[in-house]
C-alpha cells in the first residue's frame, strides 16, 4: 500500500493524576528531520522517543509535541519555617516600634506567615517511570493515528495516480494512430514538394527513396513508444508494490521518452498529445514528492 509523508495524529491519556497529551505531525522531506517538543522532565527521554519516531515513520519532516498535566493534587507535607518567621516577626516589631507604640503581634504573625519561604512544602511527586509509560502509551495513540491518516492520503495520491498513468497511456494510443498516418502523408509533401520544384523531368525518383528512408529512420519514434508502453507498466507494478521512491526514478524514465517522441516526431498533431502527456506527467511529479 502506497504512503502519503504527510499525516497527524493525537494521544490523550489519563493515568496516576497525570493528563498526558501527545500530537505528531509529519511533512514531505527527501530525508529524516525530527523535532521534539518536550517537558523539562522528559529531556533524557528524547533520543528514546526520536529512534521510536524513525523506526515507525521513516521519512519526512517530523514534529513531536507531547505536553503533561497534573490533574489531581499531590500529597504533600507543610510545615512553618520557625527562624525565618521569628526573623520576619522581630523586623516587623523592630519596623512598627519606630512608627507607632500601638501594634498588634498576632496581625505582625499573619503578614510574617504571608512573606516568602515562611512555609516548607514537600510535594510528594509521581514516579518518572510512571509518567514516563503514560507518556509512551500516547505517544503510541498519536502514531497509530498518524500512519492511519498517512494511509488515507495514500489512497488518494494512488487514485491520482492511476489517472493520470492512464491519460498518458491514452496520449500514447493516440500518438500511435498518428504516427501510423505521419510517413504517408510526409512522403505526400516531399514529393510534390520536389516536383514542384524541379519538374517531372529533373525528378529522380531513386534519389527521393533514398531521402525518404533516411527521413524515416531519423525521425521514427517506433522504440520510443514500446519503451514508454513498457514504463507505464511497469510503474503500475511499483504502485501496487507501494515503493514511492521507484515511482520517482520511474517518473524520470517516462519523461525521457515522452520529450524524445515530441523532439523526434516533427508532426503538430503529435507535438499537441505530447504537451497533454507532459501535464499528468507534471501532476505525477508533483505528488511524488510526498509519498513514502
Amino acid at each position: 500500500m502506497l504512503k502519503s509523508m504527510t499525516g497527524f495524529g493525537r494521544g490523550v491519556l489519563e493515568a496516576d493524576g497525570l493528563q498526558v497529551t501527545a500530537e505528531i505531525k509529519t511533512l514531505n522531506s527527501k530525508g529524516l528531520d525530527i523535532f521534539c517538543r518536550l517537558p523539562r522532565s522528559l529531556s533524557s527521554r528524547e533520543i528514546e522517543l526520536r529512534n521510536l519516531l524513525s523506526t515507525e515513520l521513516e521519512r519526512g519532516k517530523i514534529e513531536l509535541s507531547v505536553q503533561v498535566v497534573k490533574t489531581a493534587q499531590a500529597e504533600a507535607s507543610v510545615s512553618v519555617n520557625r527562624p525565618l518567621v521569628k526573623t520576619y516577626f522581630q523586623d516587623l516589631r523592630e519596623s512598627f516600634y519606630h512608627v507607632t507604640e500601638s501594634f498588634d503581634d498576632l496581625e505582625m504573625f499573619k503578614i510574617a506567615m504571608t512573606w516568602p519561604n515562611a512555609l516548607n512544602t514537600e510535594t510528594v511527586t509521581e514516579s518518572s517511570d510512571d509518567e514516563w509509560q503514560t507518556v509512551l502509551q500516547a505517544v503510541r495513540v498519536a502514531l497509530t493515528e498518524c500512519q492511519e491518516f498517512r494511509n488515507r492520503e495514500g489512497q488518494v495520491l494512488t487514485t491520482i495516480f492511476g489517472d493520470c498513468i492512464n491519460g498518458i497511456e491514452n496520449g500514447l494510443k493516440q500518438v500511435a494512430e498518428q504516427d501510423s498516418l505521419r510517413i504517408p502523408a510526409v512522403r505526400e509533401r516531399l514529393l510534390k514538394s520536389i516536383t514542384d520544384l524541379l519538374g517531372e523531368d529533373g525528378f529522380d525518383k531513386n534519389r527521393f527513396e533514398q531521402e525518404l528512408v533516411y527521413y524515416v529512420e531519423k525521425y521514427d519514434i517506433a522504440e520510443e513508444k514500446v519503451r514508454l508502453q513498457t514504463h507505464l507498466n511497469y510503474f503500475r507494478e511499483v504502485l501496487k508494490e507501494g515503493n514511492g521512491k521507484k515511482l520517482g526514478f520511474m517518473a524520470q524514465e517516462i519523461g525521457r521518452e515522452i520529450n524524445t517522441i515530441g523532439s523526434k516526431a516533427n508532426d503538430a498533431t503529435i507535438q499537441h498529445l505530447v504537451v497533454g502527456m507532459k501535464d499528468d506527467l507534471e501532476k505525477i511529479k508533483e505528488q511524488t514528492a510526498n509519498v513514502l
